[in-house]
């Protein structure tokens, strides 16, 4: 959709969409560099508070992928009259609390009537000349670092769809929660060539327009990818949510798979998450003091989940 339609050359948008990036860069008459993204979508899980948490973690997220502080952000607000305005207030008190945990204010918005509920932040922020981050980058041999388990997608569908409990993916909806504050002030002390969030496009949807961004390919060691507890079992039952189908059809010409690998576990690769970690490509013999710094700080999950290549291809193996 975004082929051919008219834009305006600007010699100070040093970050825009034609690379897929989480979030636009703009240098402004002072020499600052703005970053500046939106996020927002439908209800992922039934409590009103924990939606909006997810929400604005989830928006959030795009900041601190690009190495910003976030400094403001706006609510958007699509929510259906017919309900009592008691659920909303839950939404946007969910979405406020996680904003003051980021240290920024929500100083507006706007609201519609709409049958379908949605919410989400835009949200502008900070970033230092020379660290900011994008998804370009990756360096042949760099180790990739993943800093939350993957599965949200399968797990709120199944929730959605009545087979689980609330109790039951207590554990994503709390990394959902999340912020990627902790995750990305660590790595910001390392040499960091390429990092993104993984959101709606899976770990291998964001993972290859990384690669491709940086023309590098990837490798990923299904078995060092962290999932959240109940995601293996779930994904036996081959109900995944209907994004994760388009990533795999979409992304999939770009993958080859080893054989004798669990093709269960292999979709969770392609599954769309909602306010996922960070994917961070960074020199190799950096990773191990990485993976310790993060842990230390919170990021229990932190793990190396494989490394780039010259193949241009991305690879999952055993």
């Amino acid at each position: 959709m975004l082929k051919g339609l008219p834009t305006l050359a600007d010699v100070n948008l040093l970050v825009g969409y034609s690379h897929k990036d989480d979030a636009a860069v703009y240098r402004l008459p002072s020499g600052e560099l703005l970053v500046q993204t939106v996020d927002f979508f439908t209800p992922v899980v039934d409590d009103p508070y924990d939606y909006g948490a997810i929400a604005a973690a989830n928006s959030l997220s795009d900041v601190y992928a690009m190495n910003g502080r976030p400094l403001l952000a706006l609510n958007i607000c699509c929510f259906p009259r017919k309900h009592s305005t008691d659920i909303w207030r839950e939404v946007l008190r969910g979405g406020s609390e996680k904003a003051i945990e980021a240290g920024i204010p929500i100083v507006g918005g706007h609201t519609v009537d709409d049958p379908e509920p949605k919410y989400g932040l835009v949200v502008t922020g900070l970033v230092e000349a020379g660290r900011f981050w994008w998804n370009r980058g990756a360096q042949v041999g760099d180790a990739l670092i993943l800093t939350k388990p993957i599965g949200t997608g399968l797990l709120t569908t199944a929730l959605k769809n009545e087979a689980i409990r609330t109790e039951d993916v207590r554990d994503a909806i709390e990394a959902m929660k999340t912020l990627n504050r902790a995750a990305a002030q660590v790595l910001s002390e390392f040499e960091v060539h390429a990092c993104t969030d993984i959101t709606g496009n899976g770990l291998i949807g964001h993972a290859a327009e990384m690669a491709e961004a940086s023309a590098v390919g990837m490798e990923f060691r299904l078995s060092s990818v962290p999932l959240f507890s109940k995601a293996a079992e779930l994904a036996e039952t081959g109900k995944f949510p209907g994004g994760t189908f388009a990533n795999r059809n979409y992304f999939g010409r770009l993958v080859d798979v080893d054989d004798g690998l669990s093709e269960s576990l292999v979709w969770l690769l392609f599954d769309a998450q909602t306010s996922g970690g960070l994917l961070a490509s960074l020199p190799a013999r950096q990773a191990d003091r990485a993976v310790e710094r993060l842990r230390a700080a919170g990021v229990s999950s932190a793990t190396v989940v494989g490394r780039t290549t010259d193949s241009g291809r991305i690879r999952i193996t055993r």
